[in-house]
C-alpha cells in the first residue's frame, strides 16, 4: 500500500459542511454580519460615500499613473510588486496588524491620521476567539 492509500484510510468519512444549517433553517450571524439595518437597505447611500471607500484606491491609481509618465512603466511595476508581497504577510486574524511596512511604501509612516490615534472604527477593541476566526478564514466555518 502506497502513501495515498495510507492517508486516505486516515481522512475524515462525515465532511463538516453537511453539518452545518443552511436554507431556510440557517440563523442570522450576528457576530460576523453585525446589525441590519432596514434604512441601509432601502435608501441610497451619499455619493461621498463610495468616493470615500475607494479614497486610497484612487490615490494609489494616481500615483502610478504620475510614477509612470516620469520614470517609465517600470517604477510602478516595481511599486505593485512591493506592495503585494507586503499585503501578503499579516499577522493572525485575531491580532491586530498595524500594516507598518504598506504605511512606508505609500509614504504614510510620517504623518498622524485618525487611525493612529482612535485606532480603525471597523476593529473591534475586543479580541475575538481565536480559534473560531483561524478556522473562519481557512474555510472550515
Amino acid at each position: 500500500m502506497d502513501s495515498r492509500g495510507a492517508a486516505s484510510l486516515l481522512k475524515d468519512t462525515i465532511p463538516i459542511i453537511d453539518l452545518s444549517a443552511s436554507g431556510s433553517f440557517e440563523g442570522y450571524d450576528l457576530l460576523r454580519r453585525g446589525f441590519t439595518s432596514v434604512k441601509s437597505e432601502f435608501l441610497p447611500s451619499h455619493p461621498l460615500e463610495l468616493i470615500e471607500k475607494n479614497f486610497q484606491l484612487n490615490q494609489d491609481k494616481t500615483n502610478f499613473a504620475t510614477l509612470r509618465n516620469i520614470q517609465g512603466l517600470h517604477a510602478p511595476l516595481k511599486l505593485q510588486m512591493e506592495f503585494r508581497a507586503v499585503k501578503q504577510a499579516q499577522r493572525l486574524p485575531f491580532l491586530h496588524s498595524s500594516n507598518l511596512a504598506l504605511d512606508t511604501l505609500r509614504g504614510n509612516d510620517g504623518s498622524i491620521s485618525f487611525e493612529d490615534i482612535l485606532n480603525d472604527p471597523s476593529q473591534s477593541e475586543v479580541m475575538g476567539e481565536p480559534h473560531m476566526m483561524m478556522e473562519y478564514k481557512l474555510g472550515l466555518l
